[in-house]
């Protein structure tokens, strides 16, 4: 059956749908998997960090402890309101259309032998009208989470290749990887906010009035010009670290690293002759590739990281899994 693992420990050969049977089977494999995601989560928790202190270190500076307060408790309304609403959002701008099994019967089929094998709810599948390939995952929590593919998608991979490709948004649900984005994206969209307010003060003359708030004229020129450019770059450092924790945990989920690696490839290469439609700043970040296909400073500032990067990361990964072939045997 495609997607059911087996594996060969001490001479025992059994199958193992379970995946906390299934990592016990990896062996050195899982410690350098379990090494990998470790080390992403901290990352992710140092950035996060780092963002949300940029944000209370502005209140605090425009308006000392009351004004640290104020901007963290819009930070806060800011995050549960995109929390909640995001995935309605995504779905919405990219045009996704919710399909039943009659219409992607093989989507369905994968997706189903994946929740059970990662212990997850079945998710909302959705369809994307769009000949470039490219695919998404979103939602709160695993329990009101969707999967939306493009048509382009659907079209280029064989089904050993999309089948990892959906492995991976379904570990970002369940990373939580859409709720950690969603958080970077909003405190970085209210620390642009107010650099923004103050860029316009500035502008208008009322920035020099400081009789009723704390600050200086360089203190508010560093806001408005250089914390936004902080923010983003945290922010994209964030969902890149993502987009790597979820190639390893897809990966390991699929016990196919290497499909991934070839899919990243093909639709990279096919992305660049059909690029995405409804691209947006907003939902870029939730792309298996990213949609816009810039190169030079669109890179620099990308949402995910280089797909060279990627594939070797993968292949690695592939190699210490199966162990030169003796540790998993895929059908």
């Amino acid at each position: 059956m495609e997607g059911r693992a087996s594996c060969t420990l001490q001479g025992i050969h059994q199958p193992f749908p379970r995946p906390d049977v299934r990592f016990a089977c990896l062996r050195g494999g899982v410690r350098y998997v379990a090494g990998v995601m470790g080390r992403n989560y901290a990352k992710t928790a140092l950035l996060m960090g780092g963002l949300i202190g940029l944000l209370v270190a502005i209140g605090n500076y425009l308006g000392g402890p009351q004004g640290m307060l104020l901007w963290g408790s819009i930070g806060l309304l800011f995050n549960l309101g995109a929390y909640w609403f995001s995935d309605r959002v995504a779905l919405m701008v990219n045009r996704a259309q919710p399909v039943s099994r009659d219409e992607l019967p093989v989507v369905y089929e994968i997706v189903e032998e994946l929740v059970g094998r990662a212990g997850m709810p079945m998710p909302g599948i959705y369809l994307i009208p769009s000949e470039s390939p490219n695919a998404f995952a979103t939602g709160r929590n695993p329990h009101h989470s969707a999967v939306a593919v493009t048509e382009g998608i659907l079209r280029i991979l064989n089904r050993r290749q999309l089948r990892a490709v959906l492995a991976h948004e379904l570990s970002h649900v369940r990373n939580r990887d859409i709720l950690i984005a969603t958080v970077a994206a909003a405190v970085a969209g209210l620390v642009s906010a107010v650099a923004s307010m103050l860029r316009w003060g500035i502008l208008l003359g009322t920035g020099s009035d400081r009789e009723d708030r704390r600050g200086s004229a360089l203190g508010d020129l560093v806001i408005a010009l250089i914390a936004p450019l902080v923010a983003v770059i945290i922010q994209l450092a964030i969902s890149r670290s993502r987009e790597y924790a979820a190639d390893s945990s897809g990966g390991v989920l699929s016990d196919d690293p290497e499909a991934l690696a070839e899919a990243l490839e093909r639709i990279e290469m096919v992305a660049h002759a059909r690029p995405y439609p409804f691209a947006g700043p907003a939902t870029a970040h939730l792309f298996i590739v990213n949609p816009f296909t810039g190169r030079a400073l669109a890179r620099l500032f990308s949402t995910h990281p280089p797909v060279e990067e990627r594939v070797a990361r993968l292949r690695a990964l592939a190699a210490r899994l199966h162990g030169g072939g003796a540790g998993l045997d895929l059908r």
